[in-house]
């Protein structure tokens, strides 16, 4: 009973700290983005022009395979610091949107000791201007779109749909 009722707990701070905005995931690294002195995120320019790279290449029509490859030739090392990247680790970079300096809370829920894709189970948090972009809303919305657009069952996919205005 002692141990539900810490869960319990430990799940309602992490709650409180998406809604108003205190959650340590704001800050949390991602490639591109070094930790700043104070915890704050900071570009770090080379992974920075990488990711920039990566966008650009997609949106001119180049598949994740054919990016994996230019990266590869580059000598470009994955952020698990391999020498070659994989195609999820691409996607999930080409949805990220804290490359433009928005943070999108609760993104994924655990549910039964399960990590699932939060689909409007349960509230999202956004924030915006957490830290600097390196890509603009405008690029990574016409990527998102672009990525609608190459899936094989658009009927069948719920988009998550960032619109920055």
């Amino acid at each position: 009973m002692k141990d539900i009722e810490k869960s319990k707990s430990i799940r309602d701070g992490l709650r409180k700290g998406f809604q108003d905005g205190t959650s340590k995931m704001v800050q949390r690294r991602c490639y591109g983005y070094d930790a700043g002195p104070d915890g704050e995120l900071v570009i770090n320019p080379d992974e920075a022009a990488v990711v920039c790279w990566i966008f650009a290449r997609y949106l001119d029509g180049d598949s994740l395979g054919k990016i994996v490859a230019g990266l590869e030739e580059q000598g470009v090392r994955s952020p698990a610091g391999k020498p070659r990247w994989n195609r999820e680790a691409l996607n999930k970079l080409l949805s990220n949107e804290k490359y433009t300096s928005w943070v999108l809370l609760q993104k994924s829920i655990s549910i039964g000791g399960s990590k699932i894709k939060n689909d409007g189970f349960m509230d999202r948090y956004l924030y915006s201007d957490t830290h600097e972009d390196i890509i603009s809303d405008v690029v990574f919305n016409a990527t998102q779109e672009e990525k609608f657009k190459r899936t094989k069952y658009p009927e069948n996919t719920i988009a998550m749909n960032l619109r920055f205005q």
